[in-house]
C-alpha cells in the first residue's frame, strides 16, 4: 500500500522517516495524513499503556498511540517534546507518537528485504520489511499492524 512511481530503474516507494528510541523507521507516505506536535493529550481511563490518550486535531478526535510503549521501549529521557504522525485506519484517526520526524525517502522497491532473523521481535511484529541504508537499517512500519491494538483499547 505504498505510494509507488515507475522510474527507469523500476518501482520506487516513498517513506516518511521517523526516529523512535534511536531506531530509524519508515512509514509509507500514502498512509501518512499529517505530522504535528501533539498538544493537550487527554488520558483515557483504563486504556492500555500504549494508548497515550486522545486529542482534538482540527475538529477530529484522534487516538494517540505511544510508539515507544508499543515497541516495548522505555520513556524518552531527553526532555524533548514528542512529534506525532497522523494516520487513518477504517475512517478512524490516530496519532503515532515518535521521537523525531525525518525526511521523505524515495527507495527502490527491489531494495526492500524481508525482516532479518535478528530483528528485535518487538519491532518484527510491527515491521513490513527493512531497507539497508548507508550505515543503518530502516524498519518499514506496517501501519495496520501498529494499530491492531487500537480498536480494543479504544472501546475501554
Amino acid at each position: 500500500m505504498t505510494s509507488k512511481t515507475e522510474t527507469i530503474e523500476g518501482a520506487v516507494a516513498e517513506y516518511v522517516t521517523a526516529m523512535i528510541g534511536g531506531q530509524l523507521f519508515g512509514l509509507p507516505i500514502s498512509r501518512v495524513q499529517d505530522v504535528f506536535m501533539p498538544e493537550r493529550v487527554t488520558r483515557v481511563p483504563l486504556a492500555s499503556r500504549e494508548i497515550a490518550g486522545v486529542l482534538n486535531l482540527r475538529g477530529r478526535i484522534v487516538t494517540v498511540i505511544d510508539m515507544r510503549a508499543r515497541l516495548g521501549l522505555p520513556k524518552s529521557e531527553d526532555g524533548k517534546p514528542p512529534m506525532a504522525v497522523g494516520v487513518d485506519l477504517r475512517g478512524e484517526s490516530y496519532g503515532l507518537l515518535i521521537d523525531q520526524i525525518g525526511e521523505v525517502l524515495r527507495l527502490p522497491d527491489d531494495s526492500r528485504e524481508e525482516n532479518p532473523v535478528n530483528l528485535d521481535p518487538r519491532m518484527a511484529k510491527l515491521a513490513g520489511g527493512v531497507h539497508r541504508l548507508d550505515g543503518q537499517l530502516m524498519v518499514v512500519l506496517d501501519v495496520d499492524r501498529v494499530l491492531e491494538l487500537a480498536p480494543d483499547a479504544k472501546a475501554a
